[in-house]
C-alpha cells in the first residue's frame, strides 16, 4: 500500500464499516420510489421481480469488488481501480463524474429530502417561502434560496464540519442513525405484515400477481404489455431502484480507515448489501400487503411509505414517515460526505485534482476536500428548473437523471476489470477473489449491460446527456497533464 495511506487513522472495524454500506444505500428511494415503478410496470409480481432484479445485481457487484478491495485496499476504490485495470483516464473521467454529479448531486439531493420531510413535521420549513426569490436565468432555469433550500445547505454545512473534526465523529453519527434507520425499515415492515395486513387487499394483489396493467408508457406506443415493453419496462424501472440501493461499494473508498480492510472491506461490501436487499424486498412485500396495486401507483407525491403507514394508523401517516425518513436522510448523507471526499484525496495525490484537498488535517481527515466537496454539494441546491406549469424543479434531479447510465457504465467497467487484471496483473496477492468467479462477475455484467442498452435505446434524453458530462472531463484530464504533471501512480504490488 502506498505510504500516503498509512497517514489515514484506522478507526472502522466490520460493524462500522458494514454501517457506512448501509447508511449509504438506504435514504428515501425506498419509501417513493416503488411508484414510479409500479406505474411503469403495472403488476405486483413484476414489481417484486424488479427489486429482485435489482437485489441480484447489486450484490453481484460488491461479491466482485470485494477482490478489488481486496487487492488495493486504498483511499478512492472505484477510482482506484479504473485506475489500475485501465489507465489514469480512465479513472479520471469516473473521478470528474463522481466529483461533479454522482456524489455531490446525490448528497445535495437526500439534503432536499431532508428538508423537505422536516417540513411536514415543522411548517415554517416551507419550500414555498423564500429568503430570496428566483431568479429566472435564461433557458428555462431560475436560482433560488427557500426556507427548505436554506435547511438543506445548513444539514450538508452540518455534517461536513462534523466530519471535518475526525473520523470518530463521523463513525458516530454513521452508527446511531443507521442502526435507527434499520430499526425504523424494519418497524414499517413487521407492522404491514401484520398489523397492516389486509385481506382484501392481499387477495386483490395476489390473485392479479402477474397480470400487466401499466400506468403508463415506457415511450408513446410502447407499454409492458407486450414481452419487449415489459422486458423495456423493467429495465427502465431499474434507474429508480438502482439508484435506492446506489453507494453499495463506499467501504471500498474508506479502505484506508478500516481496520484488516483486505478481510473486512469485502466483507462489509457483502454484509451491507445483503442486509440492505433484504430489506428492500420485506418492505415492498409490506407495501403490497397494505395497499392496492392503485393505492402504490398513485400515492400522493409517491410517498408509498406514507401511504402504507396511513393506512394502518390514518391521520398519523405522514409525520410517522416524515420522522423516519429525515432519521434514514440524515444517516445517508453523513456516509455521502464521509466517503466523497476521500476520493478526491486519490484523486489530488495523482495530481489530477487541487493539491491542497490530497492532504490531511489534524484529524487524519481530507478537510480541505470535505469543504469543497460541501460547497459545491450547496451550490447545487440552488439552480432550479422551471417546469411548463410555471413550477419549479430542481437542476441536481437533471443532473442525477443524466449520470445514472454513466455511473452504470463505469460499474460495468470496473466489473470487467476483475478478469483484466486476472490476465494483466496475476502477481497481485488476492486475499479474496469474486465469489463464483467468473459466472457471478460476467452475470453482472450481462445484467446491467442489458439494462444500459434499452435505456440508450428508450431513455435517450437522460442517457445521452450523461456520456457529455464524462467527456466534458477529458480537455480537463488534457490540461492537467500537461500543465499540473499528473503523476504515474505506483502500481499495487502488496
Amino acid at each position: 500500500m502506498a505510504d500516503e495511506e498509512s497517514e489515514f487513522h484506522r478507526g472502522l472495524g466490520l460493524f462500522d464499516a458494514t454501517m457506512v454500506v448501509v447508511g449509504g444505500m438506504i435514504g428515501s428511494g425506498i419509501f417513493v420510489v416503488s411508484a414510479e415503478m409500479s406505474r411503469q410496470i403495472g403488476s405486483p409480481g413484476w414489481l417484486l421481480v424488479a427489486w429482485l432484479v435489482t437485489g441480484v445485481l447489486t450484490v453481484a457487484a460488491a461479491l466482485s469488488y470485494g477482490e478489488l478491495a481486496g487487492m488495493m485496499p486504498q483511499a478512492g476504490g472505484q477510482y482506484v481501480f479504473l485506475r489500475e485495470a485501465y489507465s489514469p483516464l480512465f479513472a479520471f473521467l469516473y473521478g470528474w463524474t463522481f466529483l461533479l454529479v454522482i456524489q455531490t448531486g446525490t448528497i445535495a439531493a437526500v439534503a432536499v429530502a431532508f428538508a423537505k420531510f422536516a417540513g411536514l413535521v415543522f411548517p415554517a420549513i416551507d419550500p414555498n417561502v423564500y429568503l430570496i426569490e428566483p431568479i429566472h436565468l435564461a433557458g428555462g432555469y431560475a436560482i433560488s434560496l427557500s426556507r427548505a433550500q436554506f435547511v438543506a445547505i445548513l444539514l450538508i454545512a452540518l455534517l461536513t464540519a462534523t466530519n471535518m473534526r475526525g473520523l470518530h465523529w463521523g463513525k458516530l453519527v454513521q452508527n446511531v442513525f443507521t442502526v435507527a434507520k434499520i430499526g425504523a425499515l424494519l418497524a414499517l415492515i413487521v407492522l404491514g405484515l401484520t398489523y397492516g395486513w389486509n385481506s382484501e387487499v392481499v387477495s386483490d394483489n395476489w390473485s392479479h400477481f402477474w397480470t400487466v396493467q401499466p400506468d403508463q408508457d415506457v415511450v408513446p406506443g410502447l407499454n409492458a404489455l407486450t414481452s419487449w415493453g415489459l422486458l423495456a419496462a423493467l429495465c427502465v424501472a431499474q434507474t429508480g431502484s438502482l439508484f435506492s440501493a446506489d453507494s453499495w461499494h463506499s467501504a471500498a473508498t474508506i479502505a484506508p480507515e478500516i481496520r484488516d480492510p483486505r478481510r473486512n472491506v469485502p466483507l462489509s461490501l457483502g454484509l451491507g448489501t445483503g442486509l440492505v436487499i433484504v430489506l428492500y424486498m420485506l418492505a415492498n412485500v409490506a407495501y403490497l400487503v397494505t395497499l392496492p396495486l392503485a393505492g402504490i401507483q398513485h400515492a400522493r407525491d409517491d410517498r408509498v411509505g406514507t401511504a402504507a403507514i396511513e393506512a394502518m394508523f390514518p391521520g398519523a401517516g405522514v409525520i410517522v414517515m416524515a420522522i423516519a425518513i429525515m432519521v434514514s436522510t440524515f444517516g445517508c448523507n453523513n456516509g455521502l460526505i464521509l466517503v466523497g471526499a476521500r476520493a478526491a484525496y486519490a484523486m489530488a495525490r495523482d495530481r489530477l485534482f487541487f493539491s491542497s484537498v490530497g492532504k490531511l488535517n489534524a484529524a487524519k481527515v481530507p478537510a480541505n476536500g470535505l469543504w469543497l466537496q460541501g460547497i459545491w454539494a450547496s451550490f447545487l441546491v440552488l439552480p432550479r428548473t422551471i417546469k411548463a406549469d410555471g413550477t419549479y424543479g430542481n437542476l441536481y434531479g437533471d443532473l442525477l437523471d443524466y449520470v445514472i447510465s454513466a455511473a452504470l457504465l463505469f460499474y460495468i467497467l470496473t466489473v470487467i476489470g476483475i478478469f483484466r487484471l486476472r490476465v494483466t496483473r496475476p502477481d497481485i496477492p488476492r486475499p479474496y477473489r469474486a465469489f463464483g468467479y467468473p459466472v457471478v462477475p460476467a452475470l453482472y455484467v450481462a445484467g446491467a449491460s442489458a439494462i444500459l442498452g434499452i435505456l440508450f435505446m428508450y431513455r435517450r434524453d437522460t442517457t445521452w446527456p450523461g456520456l457529455v458530462i464524462v467527456l466534458l472531463g477529458l480537455p480537463m484530464y488534457l490540461w492537467l497533464k500537461k500543465n499540473r504533471g499528473a503523476a504515474d501512480p505506483p502500481r499495487s504490488t502488496d
